[in-house]
């Protein structure tokens, strides 16, 4: 099964930055589209962003113009880069396989991994 460690995560103060990255193996990489997805306390896991083997990307809307989503193939990882950074961003945030159906992006693996944590203070 696909292998995927997240990590950059930490805690800064609003209006700060983070790159995060996601390190996959077990998988065909290059041909996979790659997401990420975030989960807050008390809430269900959301979609945050996606980037397709072709390199097209797409975002929530409330991220928009603040995170960028890139891959480097020949290093099989995915990165997230968070600028401007607001405490509602505060959350657990994961990668995965990610698909395209009706107006959802759809996780492609079951297991999740350990996730890197982000916390954003007032």
């Amino acid at each position: 099964q696909a292998q995927l460690v997240e990590s950059g995560g930490g805690l800064v103060q609003a209006g700060g930055s983070l790159r995060l990255s996601c390190a996959a193996s077990g998988i065909a990489f290059s041909i996979n589209a790659m997401g990420w997805y975030r989960q807050a306390p008390g809430k269900q896991r959301e979609w945050v962003a996606a980037i397709t083997g072709g390199i097209n990307t797409a975002y929530l809307d409330s991220v928009k113009g603040r995170f960028t989503i890139a891959r480097d193939n020949a290093k099989n990882t995915v990165y997230l880069q968070m600028n401007s950074l607001k405490p509602e961003d505060t959350a657990v945030y994961y990668c995965n396989a990610v698909r395209h159906l009706a107006t959802t992006w759809y996780p492609l693996f079951g297991s999740w991994g350990q996730g890197t944590q982000v916390t954003v203070s007032s």
